[in-house]
């Protein structure tokens, strides 16, 4: 499993969260909403591109920092 940092920060109303090893971000209504957003779209990106930076697909495990 490889963790996956990230950045949350607030724009305007919402809050913006900003993965840092990959060019991926997302935002919601909530600093929590923002992460599970961005956990979906970093899931659905890596999943899409299985062999970019290396990342290995090990189902549903996710790790964040």
């Amino acid at each position: 499993m490889r963790n996956i940092e990230y950045v949350v920060y607030q724009e305007g109303q919402y809050f913006v969260s900003q993965c840092l090893n990959v060019d991926i971000s997302s935002f919601g209504d909530s600093v929590d909403e923002a992460v599970f957003n961005l956990k979906d779209a970093v899931e659905l990106y890596l999943k899409e591109e299985p062999n970019i930076h290396g990342y290995i697909d090990f189902g549903d495990e996710f790790a964040a920092s």
